[in-house]
């Protein structure tokens, strides 16, 4: 069976062609389209209509593109910049009626539910009771599990761009008042979870995500080019003193650090910053960056509970935001 999947991110949309033979998403093929969703929708605001085109445009590629490489319709989410937007059903209609993809959006718990499960299944029962951590454009979610599936799942207003658009916009590089601000906010949303994850005592504790992974290799991790099964580990330490790095930098000349692209270098500030107050109140010293996240979780779900699972989420979405999570029904039997 060859499936296909399509998130719609602040940034790109991402394709991921995957054969699903023993229950493993294998990639045969991927592909993107910088859409910078983000640098043209306020948090909170309306997606406008140039935006509208260049997500159908995108999408029905994708699908395409999935179709060439032997996939059926492809499994489509978008993302916090597409769920919150006001016009967001009058966005997911268009896509439909245009490209003939079911593009939905996902609860940002199962969001956290299904990244859970993508890290879960790359790190295996040796990592033991885990930890996640995962920074989008517009949330930041958090989840803890002894098993296969978490047993906590939190989705916080904690998003790169969002706290950068609500912190950052005045100065270039910001004040160090705008710092504790931003630092003050993120401590006060992040005590109740954090004390959660820190009586949960995690053996593991993972980090996934683009800002991440591009934290991670400013921090010292392994560049991308030596692939997915490179160890790649981010100390807190490391990541307090990346922080100074780029507080001292205007957005444009972070690009030139380490790791952080051109696109993501206005963000990587809040993102970093995010990051740091969450592995210090939660006690973790260190994160594992990992490759696996919510396409290889929407993957995994496809392959165990089968086309019935994504034509419930797609149902719900069309007739409205769902206000609970999906259930995830995913049967017990061992990996």
């Amino acid at each position: 069976m060859r499936i296909s999947v399509v998130d719609v991110g602040s940034n790109t949309v991402r394709l991921v062609v995957a054969d699903a033979e023993d229950g493993v998403p294998l990639p045969v093929h991927t592909a993107k389209w910088r859409l910078r969703l983000s640098e043209q929708v306020a948090p909170g605001g309306p997606i406008p209509e140039q935006a509208v085109e260049q997500l159908v445009h995108a999408v029905a590629e994708a699908s395409r593109t999935a179709t060439r490489w032997g996939a059926a319709g492809p499994l489509a989410f978008a993302t916090a910049v597409v769920r919150n937007a006001p016009n967001r059903q009058e966005v997911l209609d268009t896509v439909r009626t245009r490209t003939g993809v079911d593009l939905c959006t996902l609860p940002g718990e199962v969001e956290a539910e299904l990244t859970f499960l993508g890290a879960r299944r790359w790190m295996g029962w040796r990592s033991g009771p885990l930890a996640l951590l995962d920074i989008g454009g517009g949330t930041l979610e958090v989840a803890f599990g002894r098993g296969r599936l978490p047993d906590f799942v939190a989705s916080l207003p904690l998003g790169a761009r969002r706290l950068t658009h609500e912190y950052f916009q005045d100065e270039d590089p910001p004040s160090a008042e705008q710092l504790r601000a931003l630092r003050r906010k993120v401590r006060h949303q992040l005590r109740d979870v954090a004390a959660r994850i820190r009586w949960e005592g995690p053996r593991t504790a993972v980090a996934t995500s683009r800002t991440f992974q591009q934290l991670g290799r400013l921090c010292g991790a392994a560049p991308g080019r030596h692939g997915p099964f490179v160890d790649r580990e981010m100390r807190r330490d490391d990541l307090r003193e990346a922080i100074k790095q780029l507080a001292a930098l205007p957005a444009a000349e972070r690009a030139r650090l380490p790791g952080i692209s051109a696109p993501r270098a206005a963000q990587s500030l809040a993102g970093a910053v995010v990051g740091h107050t969450a592995m210090k109140l939660t006690g973790l010293r260190s994160l594992t960056v990992c490759p696996w996240a919510i396409r290889e979780g929407v993957m995994l779900r496809y392959i165990e509970d089968g086309p019935s699972w994504w034509a419930e989420v797609t149902r719900r979405n069309a007739e409205t935001v769902p206000a609970e999570p999906v259930p995830l029904r995913i049967a017990t039997a061992s990996t």
